[in-house]
């Protein structure tokens, strides 16, 4: 209403002017001026405006990251209830999955908004499939006790070669130039991408304790988000010294019908960087969320086991 009345008043002035003496011109361009100039001070921004302005939008990851963290659900997507999720990458909009178990592990292309596979990789039945992680174009999948690792085109899923480590393999991230590998201990692994050599070792703790079970991983911010296996939380590693920094409490994520089941558990973390999301799914899950953490009281957050 301000704006139109404005609008109104300077037409007024305009016709005023312009019925001066020409010889004026001058004084008469430099009053318009003037008056506009005062005009629009007075007028306050959210007039001048024809959108008013968004809400901000909250990170999927709060900086800095708090101690004691919890979640909101934001989504809530389907996820094939088959698959034992054992690792779970997003890139470009597409989950890739690694689902587990011995004769039933494959490597998926998954379309999100269905979960339906768009693309299978069968292991044979001797392989126990595990951890993944996407670089520079390849997949790189573990196995849990074979002490090998399979790398795939990424766009076609094509088997191009396999890799071997020492420990048993579950968790599987990288921070853009190394692989990092869990094994279920309190122990993560850097390994270099052309020889798969161990290049460097870090064993997490929490206040001074060993945190054991390390499975799952994600690097996120320059942190390695991990799944404590059979428990409700995920611990945030600095890996410069392997200190945890952070407890998330998923407790309630877990769906009532995997309850019952011992290893029906949360596993399985995806970033996707680009457009700032978080997604959480677990072992043979039907659904797969995306989730804002918040911060908590240090008194709700469980403790890693």
């Amino acid at each position: 209403m301000v704006l139109v009345q404005t609008r109104h008043l300077l037409l007024l002035i305009w016709n005023t002017i312009i019925k001066m003496d020409k010889k004026k011109a001058f004084k008469r361009s430099l009053l318009l001026m003037i008056v506009i100039a005062t005009l629009l001070a007075g007028i306050p921004s959210c007039a001048l405006l024809t959108k008013q302005p968004q809400a901000e939008v909250m990170p999927a990851i709060p900086e800095p990251l708090a101690q004691n963290l919890g979640y909101e659900i934001l989504a809530t997507h389907p996820h094939d209830p088959t698959c034992y999720t054992q690792g779970l990458v997003i890139d470009e909009g597409i989950f890739y999955e690694s689902c587990g178990l011995y004769n039933r592990s494959t490597l998926r292309k998954v379309d999100p908004t269905t979960g339906v596979a768009q693309a299978e990789s069968k292991l044979d039945a001797s392989f126990f499939a595990e951890g993944l992680v996407l670089l520079e174009g390849k997949l790189y999948q573990l196995t849990w006790r074979e002490n090998t690792g399979f790398v795939y085109d990424a766009n076609t899923l094509e088997f191009l070669s396999t890799f071997h480590y020492q420990t048993e393999g579950w968790g599987l991230t990288t921070d853009g130039s190394a692989l990092i590998l869990s094994d279920g201990t309190n122990t993560l692994y850097w390994l270099d991408p052309g020889t798969m050599q161990v290049v460097r070792q870090v064993n997490v703790s929490y206040q001074g304790q060993s945190v054991e079970y390390l499975n799952e991983l994600e690097f996120i911010n320059g942190f390695i988000f991990a799944n404590i296996y059979l428990t409700d939380t995920i611990v945030v590693v600095d890996p410069d010294d392997g200190s945890v920094v952070s407890l998330i409490d998923l407790t309630g994520l877990r769906p009532e019908q995997n309850q019952s089941i011992q290893g029906e558990v949360l596993n399985g973390i995806a970033y996707d960087s680009i457009n700032d999301k978080l997604f959480l799914t677990g072992k043979n899950w039907a659904s797969l969320y995306e989730i804002r953490l918040v911060h908590q009281n240090p008194s709700a957050t469980a403790t890693p086991q």
